[in-house]
């Protein structure tokens, strides 16, 4: 790796540059790479199976769905908490307390999408889930197997979610349906590009270091990366719903 490639690799990954390796990926490193890979995609079907039941179950019970509705804020804030607390502070917990949080944000973010299933149909609810399967399984097929690096990519989709976030504080006191669906539209091409962005890097985290894919720091890595394409897939699963769901 020259010095070029080592510069991108540091832009690219940020405080995860004490992964960096200086020689090509060996052959005896793949397996290792591999089970890098399905763990960052294990942990990351796993939140999105916690967060599913979790959205559903809070539905079933109306006293549940209604102490669910009065804390609402509060869990809100306990999410973003969480996130800030598993991204700042992953290297100075353990693998398994970083584990326990990523489940814990999982099912809160489930019960603060529990509204959903009274807001939109069932079916509306389903078709919106499937379609985001089907783009995030592609978009993360392409980055996994493109050649092409997408740091450039992700950086443009990081700038168009910052405007993102700026542009729904406005149309929070706008209340604007045009400029929302412009909004949705947004969302759905950056958190592509995210997808993408983010499958890359994975694949070639998990090359540079196969060989310490069994290390408590490797399992840390591969949580806040399940976290990242967590996140990704759940907001692209929000702004299809927006777009393309049948309110009740």
């Amino acid at each position: 790796m020259n010095q070029s490639e080592r510069n991108d690799y540091r832009k690219s990954y940020g405080d995860y540059r004490t992964f960096e390796r200086d020689d090509a990926v060996p052959m005896e490193q793949e397996a290792g790479a591999r089970v890098f890979v399905n763990r960052v995609y294990n942990w990351m079907f796993c939140g999105l199976m916690i967060t599913t039941i979790a959205a559903w179950g809070v539905t079933l019970n109306e006293q549940t769905f209604r102490a669910v509705f009065n804390l609402f804020t509060m869990l809100a804030i306990a999410e973003i908490v969480l996130v800030i607390i598993i991204s700042s502070m992953i290297n100075s917990m353990s693998a398994t307390t970083a584990g326990v949080l990523f489940v814990v944000y999982s099912a809160l973010n489930g019960l603060t999408l529990s509204p959903i299933f009274l807001a939109y149909t069932q079916t509306s609810i389903f078709l919106a889930f499937g379609s985001c399967a089907l783009m995030f399984a592609a978009t993360s097929t392409f980055g996994y197997i493109t050649g092409m690096r997408l740091d450039k990519v992700g950086s443009y989709c990081f700038m168009g979610l910052i405007g993102i976030l700026i542009a729904s504080l406005v149309n929070f006191f706008l209340r604007s349906d045009v400029l929302d669906y412009v909004i949705s539209y947004l969302g759905i091409a950056v958190f592509v590009g995210l997808t993408a962005w983010d499958t890359q890097k994975v694949r070639m985290i998990g090359e540079a270091n196969g060989e310490e894919a069994q290390s408590d720091a490797m399992r840390k890595v591969a949580i806040i990366f399940a976290l990242r394409l967590y996140l990704d897939f759940i907001n692209m699963f929000i702004y299809l719903l927006r777009i393309f769901g049948r309110r009740r």
